[in-house]
């Protein structure tokens, strides 16, 4: 995840609430590999049919899906590490009725605090005002475009649009940070810059864009991938949004992380600020890194965009045990940049801060998991680095072992 409006003015809103004051020169140390943000699928089920879906959700409750007494348990799980954050998603996380009786031992409690992924349209104002009675700290609504025929087509259900819009209303009413989430495809790219307006004109302190991945049903939608220069583009006028709205939204780039390293080389001035910015881009973390996934029946994920590797399940381990930095399923993902064996990714001077992108693009689009993301908008990282005078001694202590 990149922090654009950090980057950009040094003012975050809700991540700050979340995760203390961070930026160039001071790396957050919110999570680390052993207490990793944990994303939880909760269900398989959804009320929308989102052209997208990258957990191919359905209409019915899939018969595996942990039952209240395993999700329950494994939340007092998650209170015992003392995970920073979870942030529950699905499928529709609200399509369970149980959901308040699992979250029951973490309310009140300091950690992990709690989030939520959701469509919006099942948020009523009596299920609103529950969030904040359980402490939600941030709720994330979908909306993927300004124009509701768009956001609803690709969505799957007429009425989507409104219906998030008066979850998004009641939400706010209810005191709660809300930020919107939105899928960045090459037909929606340009809007970005409206929905950040969009966003504090309703007074909504955050918005995340999520470049589209390859894995679910958007393995389906290959074409509508944005484009190099669609990526620049939406970036840089990105970039003149943060500046003018200032301490009132925050807008986060998210499954390309490439482009944290185009911001950098936009933002800085010497080359003192730029290892800053690579240091701050280090510490956010990519799956399995600091964060990981678990999935609707138990199976633990690196995240929800790898898909294809199971690393455990909470029904046959414990999450810690699952979690250890030894466990042979995981170990890959804690050095992706070791495993990169793509012609652009495996030598690029950057590869251990970005990750390579999103390995899920690499598996769908070269038919290699650890190729390259065709994605990044990168030209020439190592003439990039030699501009800045950028080394990274871990990679080249690495090399000399190699």
């Amino acid at each position: 995840m990149i922090p654009l409006s950090v980057m950009v003015t040094g003012e975050g809103t809700v991540s700050v609430k979340i995760k203390g004051r961070y930026g160039p020169g001071r790396p957050s140390r919110f999570t680390d590999i052993l207490r990793p943000i944990i994303f939880w699928n909760i269900t398989y089920q959804c009320n929308l049919r989102c052209s997208h879906c990258y957990i191919r959700a359905m209409a019915e409750r899939a018969p595996a899906e942990l039952d209240t007494g395993e999700a329950r348990g494994l939340v007092e799980q998650l209170v015992g590490m003392r995970i920073p954050l979870l942030l529950l998603s699905g499928g529709e996380p609200l399509v369970r009725e149980d959901i308040w009786d699992i979250l029951e031992p973490a309310k009140g409690k300091p950690l992990p605090k709690l989030a939520l992924s959701t469509n919006g349209t099942l948020i009523d104002r009596d299920t609103a005002e529950r969030l904040k009675e359980y402490g939600f700290t941030y709720i994330g609504i979908s909306i993927d475009s300004l124009n509701p025929e768009w956001h609803d087509k690709f969505r799957g259900v007429k009425g989507a649009f409104e219906a998030a819009l008066r979850g998004i209303k009641n939400s706010l009413d209810a005191g709660l940070d809300v930020g919107l989430r939105t899928t960045i495809t090459r037909y929606n790219a340009h809007e970005a810059p409206d929905i950040v307006d969009w966003c504090v004109k309703q007074g909504i302190p955050r918005l995340s864009l999520y470049i589209l991945d390859t894995v679910g049903r958007g393995e389906g939608l290959k074409d509508w991938l944005p484009s190099h220069e669609q990526l620049r583009s939406m970036v840089d006028s990105l970039i003149e949004a943060a500046r003018r709205n200032k301490g009132r939204i925050e807008i986060q780039l998210v499954r390309a992380n490439f482009l944290g390293i185009y911001l950098a080389d936009k933002l800085a001035k010497t080359p003192e600020e730029f290892r800053q910015y690579m240091e701050m881009l280090e510490a956010q973390g990519d799956c399995g890194r600091k964060s990981a996934s678990i999935y609707p029946d138990g199976s633990v994920k690196p995240c929800q965009f790898v898909d294809w590797v199971t690393i455990g399940n909470v029904r046959e381990k414990p999450l810690r045990e699952i979690l250890r930095p030894d466990n042979p399923q995981l170990k890959p993902f804690l050095a992706i940049h070791r495993n990169l064996r793509g012609p652009r990714c495996s030598k690029c001077p950057f590869r251990r801060i970005c990750g390579g992108g999103s390995r899920s693009r690499a598996k769908i689009l070269t038919g290699d998991p650890w190729g390259d993301d065709p994605l990044c908008i990168i030209e020439d990282p190592v003439a990039l680095a030699e501009k800045w005078g950028f080394h990274d001694p871990e990679l080249e202590q690495e090399e000399c072992r190699g």
